[in-house]
């Protein structure tokens, strides 16, 4: 008899419900609509002129395309040490710099090299899927800790001591700042008391920098609220990259600060996983940390501001519940409130506002499996216009319900 041919077990995860969106957009829009998207967590206008420019110099010149070092060229390492002497003023050594495919690249080789199968990984619950769902493939316990209002949807010691006498030691926290569906941040006091829990309990703190340069200072302050966890320990681990930043999504390039003791093991999984991070676009990056490209970025970001601004001024009139506090990102994550009507939940919400008024947003689903059925996520990356436009339309939808 024959065998039948299986799939793995630990590679079934859920998918991401924002692709499937974006899938019925592409399709009303090939179909004559007119469709308003702040659906993806994506910057619209593309890498800085300065990068492009460059991508365009390397090509025209013909410059092969060889593989580069594992952890990414020297240039570009020790540019992004430079960039953080520039925001943090502090000493980064280009050798602990670990360029990466993307963001995502880096968190895969963090979790393997740091964690084994059954270790415990603790991450706040809401927040990005992707976390839990590559940590599970590779056969790690996520411990989901249930934040709320009243951490501001971060982790905190609370929930950690609470999580450590549920379920025993833990090895690993995974924490954002600014956070993937919030867009909420933890201070520079609250990161150091965090590192120090951590370090105390030989807890491996990886902390996902994503969207740090995009964050909204309270009115008068001049210091962006931006804090890297190497300015308070150096044995974390720090994951960015260049996609929202930089705008530099589908460039495929994120980097790691990794500590002295996972260096080699990192390096050792780079070569072997992915031989090393695109060339085209490690060589093009490196015009990302001149002047010109740092102020068409803070451009951006002053967009951004202004989105926030009139979607934050527009919540009476949407009338929804709870939101959660939009410190930094493009996000703002929202209970429905009484307006999710007579809707089972909030996909529903979403599914039915995308076919009546051609708004695409995200149902909390994806990030909260228990309370994410009465939230929805918006991105305003898409600018002021959009988010204007997106506003009238749902006022006008809900008005009918």
């Amino acid at each position: 008899m024959q065998r039948s041919l299986k799939v793995a077990g630990r590679a079934k995860v859920p998918a991401f419900e924002v692709m499937s969106i974006l899938d019925r957009v592409s399709a009303l829009r090939a179909a004559g609509r007119d469709v308003v998207s702040l659906c993806a967590g994506e910057p619209g206008d593309g890498a800085p002129s300065a990068v492009s420019k460059r991508a365009a110099e390397i090509h025209l010149a013909g410059t092969p395309m060889t593989y580069t070092p594992a952890l990414g060229i020297l240039e570009l390492r020790e540019a992004i040490a430079g960039h953080y002497k520039h925001w943090y003023n502090i000493e980064v050594p280009a050798a602990n710099v670990a360029i990466t495919t993307g963001s995502s690249g880096a968190f895969m080789l963090l979790f393997l090299a740091a964690f084994n199968a059954g270790d415990k990984v603790a991450l706040a619950r809401p927040g990005y899927p992707a976390y839990a769902n590559i940590l599970r493939t590779l056969g790690i316990e996520v411990v989901e800790l249930a934040a709320g209002p009243e951490s501001r949807y971060q982790p905190s010691i609370e929930l950690l001591e609470a999580a450590w006498e549920e379920h025993g030691n833990l090895d690993g926290l995974v924490l954002a700042s600014p956070a993937n569906p919030t867009g909420t941040m933890v201070s520079g006091t609250e990161l150091a008391e965090l590192a120090a829990w951590c370090r105390e309990r030989g807890v491996r703190l990886i902390s996902d920098e994503i969207y740090h340069g995009i964050d909204y200072p309270e009115p008068g302050a001049q210091a962006r609220r931006s804090v890297s966890a190497w300015e308070v320990d150096t044995d974390t681990v720090v994951i960015s990259s260049f996609s929202k930043y930089w705008g530099m999504t589908g460039w495929r390039l994120g980097w790691a600060l990794v500590p002295e003791d996972l260096i080699a093991t990192v390096d050792a999984l780079a070569g072997n996983v992915a031989l090393c991070p695109p060339a085209p676009a490690q060589y093009a990056a490196l015009a990302a940390f001149g002047e010109e490209s740092y102020r068409e970025a803070e451009a951006r970001v002053a967009e951004f501001s202004r989105a926030r601004t009139a979607l934050l001024e527009a919540l009476p009139r949407l009338g929804w519940g709870e939101c959660a506090p939009a410190d930094g990102a493009f996000y703002l994550y929202a209970d429905l409130g009484d307006k999710l009507g007579s809707f089972g939940n909030s996909s529903e919400y979403c599914a039915a506002l995308l076919e009546a008024e051609g708004v695409a947003i995200v149902p909390g689903t994806d990030f909260d499996k228990v309370g994410g059925g009465r939230r929805v996520r918006l991105s305003f990356a898409a600018g002021l216009g959009p988010v204007t436009e997106a506003i009238e339309r749902i006022v006008r939808f809900q008005a009918r319900l």
